[in-house]
């Protein structure tokens, strides 16, 4: 006895027509089903049960596209930039009496003769693009999943051959979502749907996917994919969400731009463990005490020992939204480094928006000058000419921190563009809400972005949750940082951000009387500067791996606003 007549790496479509064969034999009916999965979800799912499968499955990107074959499984990490509604296809037909299936597959098969006996089923159609932002450490190397990947395909050539040649030729690429827990990238789980993808995607635990040829590309050097999701229902998924397809790559190379062009020689995404938090670590709160020392260190470094800045950026860098009232989004907490001008930038600005690149998976910078704001695109824009919605600069996705840069900005009048560039940018800072315009109504989603705004004076365009006049005290020679601390920085915030917060009840008095005394102090506190002070508590408290705020990390944030506030007088 052999093994299986089919390789869920390098024939993954055989895979799921084989699955399809046995469901038949098992009762299953093409004509009643209305295309629901047969089994496939549950044969991949053991497929990839073991962690080191998945690691050979190479990750598509305009590099890895020059030599991964098509019809064999690949991922594809990326952004959903568009929505692009349902179609309907040809699921299912009998060909003489057997029923065969063209679900997961691009290019629908029909038997020569005429038949009656096909089944229309429905798809969704989603547009991937890179993540906008997305960094360098993010990354892995294309080379090692290459050889990795030749030396599988190398030796699944004699289980390839047993592959039935009429099984081989109907296959057609498929993609399945298995976004990554811990990660920036969503992970569907089992059995909740599946797609396929127009450069890569593989089948899911539940529902598999399918690949198709390749749309334009977004800009030069970017690579999109269409991906077709199978069996999911529409709220798995939303707009701007960061997902891992795990699918069959299917296209026509000779619809292909030229790959060895400059303008394709994008990098690879990263192994979803180099941003994932790995089980046993970062579990005692001296753990992340030390870890935050560390940090904390090399924060202050960069800011030329301004302390204050160093403890009011973390608090930043941790901060995300997470719940809304009303038009309040609950947790952001931006912040304005004032005091800055053209040479300072030029040190520390720099310093600083290298460093967040190391440490952050996306980020972003924006100049806020006249020029750019008259002529940007910062929100998307729906064309009906190609019914697509075209990308702006603030089509971001969730976790994506954001540097606006006005220590550039002259004096000079804005036009139509840059006042509703201005409005755009004031409402993701207050609200964390990007207006979509859909030409015949305007639409607001909402995002989740840290903003981090530097600026000579305190910002007009800007008005940040925290603004602090930066008191740099001198310039410290840049740090030699080991990967080892820097995957520990980014483990540490990423861990600190996923951790869930609440307030005891013998501390919730103590918080009352608080605030109720800084009212009587400061009558010019209002109700945002009292959800500020709570927020900054809560980011103190998951910066020493705390999930309940104690009296000792309030009182630190006291003090900080404290000393903030002496820097404004």
């Amino acid at each position: 006895m052999g093994g299986p007549a089919y390789d869920c790496l390098t024939n993954p479509l055989g895979a799921v027509r084989f699955s399809f064969g046995n469901a038949l034999s098992s009762g299953y009916d093409p004509a009643s089903s209305h295309g629901k999965d047969w089994g496939v979800v549950d044969l991949f799912r053991h497929y990839f049960s073991d962690e080191s499968a998945i690691s050979q499955v190479p990750i598509l990107d305009s590099s890895s596209i020059k030599w991964v074959q098509p019809n064999t499984l690949v991922r594809f990490r990326g952004m959903l930039q568009d929505m692009l509604g349902n179609e309907f296809y040809a699921g299912a037909y009998k060909d003489d009496s057997t029923w065969r299936t063209n679900k997961y597959s691009d290019v629908s098969q029909f038997p020569d003769g005429p038949s009656s006996e096909t089944q229309v089923w429905e798809r969704r159609l989603l547009y991937c693009v890179p993540v906008p932002g997305r960094n360098q450490w993010t990354e892995c190397s294309s080379l090692e999943l290459k050889n990795r990947f030749l030396d599988l395909t190398g030796q699944n050539r004699e289980k390839r051959a047993r592959v039935d040649e009429e099984m081989t030729d109907s296959m057609d690429s498929n993609t399945l979502e298995a976004g990554l827990n811990g990660s920036p990238f969503k992970k569907m789980k089992a059995g909740e749907g599946t797609s396929s993808a127009s450069k890569s995607q593989v089948p899911r635990t539940d529902n598999a996917p399918q690949s198709s040829a390749l749309p334009p590309a977004t800009s030069t050097d970017s690579l999109p994919c269409l991906v077709k999701i199978y069996d999911s229902p529409e709220s798995d998924l939303k707009l701007n969400d960061v997902v891992e397809f795990l699918g069959v790559l299917t296209f026509d190379p000779n619809t292909m731009m030229d790959m060895d062009s400059p303008a394709d020689n994008t990098d690879d995404f990263s192994e979803a463990e180099s941003v994932q938090m790995p089980s046993g670590k970062l579990k005692s709160p001296q753990m992340f005490k030390e870890i935050r020392e560390s940090l904390m260190k090399h924060l202050t470094g960069l800011l030329g020992n301004d302390h204050i800045a160093a403890e009011l950026l973390l608090l930043h860098l941790l901060s995300k939204v997470h719940g809304r009232v009303d038009n309040v989004a609950v947790g952001k907490l931006s912040l304005n480094l004032t005091h800055l001008n053209k040479e300072s930038m030029s040190i520390f600005g720099t310093q600083l928006r290298d460093a967040l690149k190391s440490l952050l998976p996306f980020t972003q910078s924006i100049p806020l000058t006249i020029e750019y704001l008259n002529t940007a695109s910062l929100g998307p824009k729906k064309d009906y000419g190609t019914n697509r919605l075209v990308p702006g600069v603030l089509q971001v996705a969730d976790g994506t921190h954001l540097i606006l840069d006005e220590t550039e900005l002259q004096q000079g009048t804005l036009n139509s563009v840059g006042v509703e560039n201005a409005n755009l940018l004031k409402n993701l800072l207050e609200c964390q809400k990007v207006e979509y315009d859909f030409q015949y109504y305007k639409m607001e989603m909402a995002t989740d972005a840290q903003m981090l705004i530097f600026s000579e004076g305190k910002s007009n365009i800007m008005p940040a949750d925290m603004v602090l006049p930066f008191q740099p005290s001198q310039v410290n020679p840049l740090q030699v940082i080991t990967p080892e601390t820097a995957q520990a920085w980014r483990y540490y915030l990423a861990t600190c951000k996923s951790l869930s917060h609440s307030i005891g009840q013998e501390l919730q008095q103590v918080l009352e009387n608080d605030l109720v005394a800084a009212r009587q102090t400061d009558r010019s506190l209002g109700s945002q500067d009292l959800s500020r002070l709570l927020t900054m508590a809560r980011m103190m408290s998951v910066s020493y791996g705390e999930t309940t705020l104690s009296l000792e990390h309030w009182q630190m944030v006291l003090e900080l606003e404290r000393l903030r506030k002496e820097r404004l007088k």
